[in-house]
């Protein structure tokens, strides 16, 4: 391992390091106003949502390291208390990143990246008609969490009205991730998109607690073949199977530990961790 004493550092490679980091994480591309009603747009990647009741997102204009200048949107929103939280889809990645340009003051972002602002039900700022997902937001505080270069600004913000796209929900009536199509930020010059193999899905632990890798026999535990998700998925199952579950099953004859784990992997992959634990106990007993 490399260790890092962030104190130690100049704040230009400790930006980066946390950045690469600390990924991939959403986009934030927010709209203001300014006091003479002069739109804002510019996305920020140090965002998330903290809260549903009531319903809260942050996000953080940071002081630029460069020059240590605070940003139109940090401005504005200390003084107008509002702002519009547009989440970013692939397919307007680039204009996007076409409005994180240092426009100077007075500029209209939403014009320099031919995005289409519409008029918001609550705020004064605009939303992003392009993106699937704006937050028209009150913002509660704004937290100064420093004042040299690379300091961030926690913008405490209370969603007060949401739209979301209608082409977005699945049949279910969930947004389906593969139709909201996100983007999220990584490191220097590199982005993520949340579509296709990238997204998939890893059930909750239900009412039922997995009995855990220290309940394991420790040649499972210990294993050679399977892998650290793999023991994830044998640990949540919330028993092991009976010993006449074990016996009934039919494995292959003369089944050594190794062949029987690479068996359980597969199995494993297919969704069947109890079928795995089988494969597993019933090779134990040879």
């Amino acid at each position: 391992m490399r260790s890092y004493t962030p104190s130690e550092m100049e704040t230009p490679e400790l930006h980066g390091l946390l950045l690469s980091a600390v990924a991939p994480r959403p986009i934030a591309f927010v709209s203001t106003v300014d006091t003479d009603g002069n739109p804002n747009l510019a996305p920020f990647s140090f965002f998330n949502v903290f809260s549903a009741n009531p319903p809260i997102a942050i996000f953080s204009p940071a002081r630029r390291v460069r020059g240590n200048t605070t940003k139109h949107t940090l401005d504005n929103v200390e003084t107008t208390k509002e702002c519009v939280i547009n989440i970013v889809s692939y397919d307007i990645l680039h204009q996007m990143n076409l409005a994180s340009c240092e426009f100077g003051d007075g500029i209209n972002e939403f014009e320099k990246a031919g995005l289409t602002g519409i008029p918001s039900d609550v705020v004064k700022a605009l939303r992003v008609k392009e993106a699937p997902v704006q937050l028209e937001c009150k913002v509660r505080e704004v937290i100064h969490l420093g004042q040299e270069g690379g300091a961030g600004n926690l913008v405490v913000s209370e969603v007060v009205r949401m739209h979301v796209a209608e082409d977005v929900f699945g049949e279910d009536g969930n947004i389906d991730p593969q139709k909201l199509d996100l983007v999220a930020r990584m490191g220097q010059n590199w982005y993520c998109r949340a579509n296709g193999d990238a997204v998939f899905e890893v059930p909750k632990p239900g009412r039922e607690v997995g009995i855990g890798v220290d309940a394991f026999p420790s040649n499972v535990r210990n294993s050679d073949v399977l892998t650290g998700n793999d023991l994830g998925k044998l640990g949540m199952v919330p028993a092991l199977p009976t010993q006449a579950e074990v016996k009934a099953y039919s494995k292959p004859d003369n089944m050594n530990l190794e062949t029987a784990h690479i068996m359980a992997q597969v199995l494993l992959k297919e969704g069947n961790a109890m079928e795995a634990w089988k494969v597993l106990l019933s090779a134990e007993q040879n």
